[in-house]
């Protein structure tokens, strides 16, 4: 690398989305409800499922593969991956490693972040570490989720939120700022609000998904606008001066909410991908952020400001200049 590419910047986002689609009334049929019920609830119209060939890796590579084609020629040969997840049952192997030996190109370094819904924000601060260490000079970050194989159907607090999909980013060494400094950390006397208590059963299948949803919002509104504020002074920016909000895509109602306390000016564009993607966890930023700039483009090169939050009330926040 060389001695002026001080810096990190995001060169370039990919997605990958399960072909099942999972709507409303589907889901309504297994919680006595209907499909009115969990729009308003939600915000979500529809959903993503994964099949059974769509594995975390699968998913997670085509998102790679997406994003470096984007970024153009050269861009395949790549020096770190980084995975977070959530839902990757095998911990005798990296996912991050799974993944990258599906690509054209396997970089030689791979490893895996698990920090929840947060994921992606601190798997892309470890990725502006690296970068800005002179250790890599570029480095994929890839978010993958199969929601679905954790949750229970006749689940009203999780059942009509979570889905499956992956979302990547690709950063390289730069001369200017693209990443700035999270704020980022965890509320641990708060991690009983999502809980999977025991991962893995003793007969090898997951234990579901549970969530306070109610507590969860209200910690998510009195906490995370501080948290985005102080990103923003990190990264030396006002909220005026950004272009796009990308949270993560946990409820409509919360994104409406989080938009409203942070007093967000009229021409910043917030992303609310999750009325057809679901939340898909560690997979949904990336994943919302590819959405914008397919039916954005006049957004790319403007700052945005990132949040993630979720299980082990993990929280990250930073302000990025997109692709």
């Amino acid at each position: 690398m060389s001695s002026s590419s001080t810096y990190a910047r995001l060169l370039s986002v990919g997605s990958y989305r399960p072909s099942r689609v999972l709507t409303n009334e589907a889901v309504a049929a297994h919680l006595d409800v209907n499909d009115i019920w969990l729009h308003r609830r939600t915000g979500i119209r529809t959903r993503r499922v994964a099949g059974e060939e769509e594995t975390l890796a699968y998913m997670g590579a085509q998102a790679a593969n997406a994003a470096t084609r984007r970024a153009g020629p050269g861009a395949e040969t790549v020096d770190c991956l980084i995975a977070a997840s959530m839902t990757h049952q095998d911990h005798d192997a990296s996912l991050a490693r799974s993944i990258a030996d599906l690509l054209p190109e396997p970089p030689r370094a791979a490893l895996d972040v698990n920090a929840a819904c947060a994921g992606f924000c601190v798997a892309l601060e470890l990725a502006r570490c690296l970068i800005q260490g002179h250790t890599f000079d570029t480095v994929l970050v890839v978010g993958s989720e199969r929601m679905r194989d954790i949750v229970a159907d006749d689940d009203r607090a999780t059942a009509p939120v979570f889905a499956d999909g992956a979302g990547a980013v690709l950063l390289h060494g730069a001369p200017e700022p693209g990443v700035g400094a999270p704020a980022w950390g965890s509320d641990p006397a708060r991690r009983h609000l999502i809980t999977r208590p025991d991962p893995v059963h003793a007969d090898g299948e997951p234990s579901m998904l549970r969530m306070q949803g109610p507590q969860v919002y209200r910690w998510v509104i009195d906490h995370l606008p501080d948290v985005a504020t102080t990103a923003l002074l990190r990264a030396g920016v006002d909220i005026g001066d950004l272009g796009a909000f990308i949270p993560h895509q946990s409820n409509d109602r919360m994104i409406t909410a989080l938009s409203v306390a942070l007093e967000l000016p009229p021409h910043v564009s917030v992303v609310r991908d999750i009325t057809h993607s679901g939340n898909t966890a560690a997979a949904s930023i990336p994943m919302a952020m590819d959405t914008l700039l397919r039916t954005r483009s006049d957004l790319s090169g403007k700052l945005a400001l990132l949040l993630g939050y979720g299980a082990g009330m993990t929280f990250a926040a930073q302000v990025v200049q997109l692709p």
